[in-house]
C-alpha cells in the first residue's frame, strides 16, 4: 500500500479502491455516505487485504 493510496483513502475513499472491483467501490461508497470515518476504515481494510 503506497503513501498516495493512503492519502487518497483519507480524502475520498471510493477513489482509493477503484481498481479492487465494483463490489468494493459500492461498499466503501455506501459507508462513506453514512459517515466519513466508516468509509476511510473500509477503504484501508480493503487496501490492506493481501488476497486482492
Amino acid at each position: 500500500m503506497s503513501f498516495w493510496r493512503v492519502l487518497l483513502s483519507i480524502i475520498c475513499p471510493p477513489l482509493a479502491v477503484i481498481d479492487k472491483g465494483c463490489g468494493s467501490i459500492i461498499i466503501v461508497f455506501l459507508l462513506w455516505l453514512c459517515g466519513w470515518v466508516p468509509g476511510v476504515i473500509a477503504a484501508l481494510v480493503i487496501l490492506n487485504n493481501p488476497k486482492r
